[in-house]
């Protein structure tokens, strides 16, 4: 069983799902999660959620209710041989406790982030789930002394890359003009994010078009993402391609989340922008300690790329910064040689086969077929 409570979550889950095949072909998965792992035969009984902030998953309290009390009684009825958990902490270790009570074992998948908040929850983990796969380095150090066993098995978005051809080629192959930069900007994949942030990037858009009218602003969503009314045409909407529209561009603006972690793996210089409501963005303040929000910066430990987070995230700051990015060629090159040390750190890892095969050794699984 694999619960994945969001996007991101919920294609680490179908890479899993599709490992797990491989080396189990009778294996039978079921669990949360949304289009990609129903695509890899993973049956299942509720769908991922859509909302991120405090004040956000309160309005669908309700409905995060009903899948915890559908997803406890599949794990009564179906007693699966592991449940896979995949970050969404608070939903997740409710899940876990349930499947504790029905000795199921537990593999944490993607730890939730003690390093930025609640760090407490370190214990509490550690007493429900049996084993702990992270995705960063720096993670393993915070459960060394649980007793719970802790492994950095990699990033699965680096599985997801596999981009070949050159920028000129890729800007062809989207259907746009290869011969003129690219600037992209990345929404998010939840509504909600879509919600706040595309009326301020329309306008970082027109900015765009009119300081630079021969770069061409591209906006990559998922094949899923719904964007509010007709935009304007200088801005051209590509969906379900977003690493090859990252990886032909010359700058980006990203919301935070693991897109900021593909755009470095891209190689594409960038700032980070985000927004919540005001009264989750205060909460946040309250209890979240870091210096930083995006992975990128997060990963070096030093200000790689800009960040504007809340009332810093305007049309203004954010094209100011795609602006310096694409004229100031010394302070471009400083940011790209920061994101190739981000490559090299996540390079040399098969995150989903590595799992797949603690899935296996969790449920006491033999004979896996040779791959």
């Amino acid at each position: 069983m694999i619960s994945a409570g969001e996007a991101s979550g919920e294609l680490y889950g179908a890479l899993l799902g599709r490992e797990v095949k491989k080396l189990w072909p009778d294996a039978e998965i079921f669990g949360i999660g949304g289009a990609r792992m129903e695509k890899e035969g993973i049956s299942l009984i509720a769908p991922i959620s859509q909302v991120v902030g405090i004040i956000e998953a309160l309005r669908h309290i309700g409905e995060v209710r009903g899948v915890l009390k559908k997803a406890s009684e599949a794990l009564k009825t179906e007693k699966p041989d592991v449940l896979v958990l995949i970050d969404y902490p608070d939903f997740n270790l409710a899940l876990a406790k349930r499947a504790k009570a029905a000795g199921v074992p537990v593999l944490y998948y993607v730890s939730p982030q003690v390093w930025a908040w609640r760090r407490g929850r370190v214990k509490k983990i550690a007493a429900l789930a049996d084993r702990m796969a992270v995705l960063f380095p720096f993670e393993v150090e915070y459960y060394k002394d649980t007793g719970m066993p802790c492994e950095f098995v990699g990033h699965p978005i680096t599985e997801t890359m596999n981009i070949r051809g050159t920028k000129e080629e890729l800007k062809k192959a989207l259907g746009l003009e290869p011969d003129k930069r690219v600037v992209t900007l990345l929404p998010g994949s939840r509504p909600d994010e879509i919600e706040r942030h595309q009326a301020v990037l329309e306008k970082v858009a027109e900015k765009i078009h009119m300081e630079f009218p021969d770069v061409q602003t591209v906006v990559p969503v998922t094949a899923e993402s719904r964007l509010k009314g007709r935009l304007p045409d200088f801005i051209r909407v590509i969906r379900g391609r977003t690493s090859e529209a990252v990886a032909c561009s010359d700058a980006s603006a990203v919301a935070s989340g693991t897109a900021t972690l593909e755009t470095a793996l891209s190689g594409t210089p960038m700032v980070v922008f985000y927004k919540v409501s005001p009264l989750s963005f205060r909460i946040a303040k309250m209890v979240i300690k870091v210096k930083f929000i995006s992975l990128v910066n997060i990963l070096s430990g030093r200000e790689v790329v800009r960040e504007l987070i809340q009332e810093e995230a305007s049309p203004d700051k954010i094209f100011s910064e795609l602006r310096k990015i694409l004229k100031d060629m010394q302070y471009r090159n400083d940011m790209i040689s920061g994101l190739n040390k981000i490559r090299e750190l996540m390079s040399g890892k098969e995150p989903s086969r590595r799992v797949a095969r603690m899935v296996g050794e969790t449920a006491g699984w033999d004979n896996a077929v040779t791959v």
